[in-house]
């Protein structure tokens, strides 16, 4: 599968290790070098803003998407190839998504998760058939990755659907899961009661 753009879902903050940071800026850089447009949530500051530097500083292409209500309050970033002001959150993300072949998850906060999980929610359903991916930094995401199995293991999510979800500690490693990634086909639910 070829990937033009990626969809970057991160914080806002740059969180309490350096080593965010130094993930933001490898994965920006590297999506430039491949030739692979950044979309992202349009803020200039955290994790956000690091990344869009990166992809920019390198010669890449980005576009924020940022509601007008949070243009100030995240500020938007005025370097950017293009800055997309948008009704509201859920504007936001359907425009992200519209814009990206895949999305891939750095360090973040409820935000992030909650980017995350609605696509990976739209692909277990069948809305989309886009690869999706976490960036593992310093075993940021272990804890979820481990009730991601309990969830599997207690039968409220089918192993494909846990499966749809890529996750390496390198950019490059990544967008080639992303790359070689074959949409899932099977039913959402793992039972049917009659009744």
């Amino acid at each position: 599968m070829s990937l033009r753009t990626i969809c970057v879902f991160c914080g806002a903050s740059t969180g309490a290790k350096p080593l965010y940071r130094e993930a933001a800026e490898a994965l920006g850089r590297h999506l430039a070098e491949r030739g692979i447009r950044l979309v992202y949530g349009g803020g200039a500051v955290g994790l956000m803003g690091i990344v869009a530097d990166a992809a920019l500083a390198a010669g890449g292409e980005v576009i924020g998407i940022i509601p007008q209500s949070l243009k100030d309050a995240e500020i938007g970033h005025p370097g950017l190839t293009r800055l997309e002001v948008v009704s509201g959150m859920h504007a936001r993300k359907a425009r992200m998504a519209e814009l990206s072949d895949a999305f891939i998850a750095l360090p973040g906060g409820l935000g992030t998760l909650e980017e995350l999980f609605e696509v990976w929610t739209w692909g277990q359903l069948g809305y989309h058939a886009k690869p999706l991916g976490l960036l593992e930094v310093d075993g940021f995401y272990a804890k979820l990755t481990g009730f991601l199995d309990h969830l599997v293991e207690e039968r409220f999510v089918r192993l494909p659907h846990r499966e749809m979800l890529q996750i390496d500690e390198s950019p490059a490693a990544l967008i080639e899961q992303l790359e070689n990634w074959q949409p899932t086909v099977a039913p959402k639910w793992v039972d049917r009661q009659p009744g």
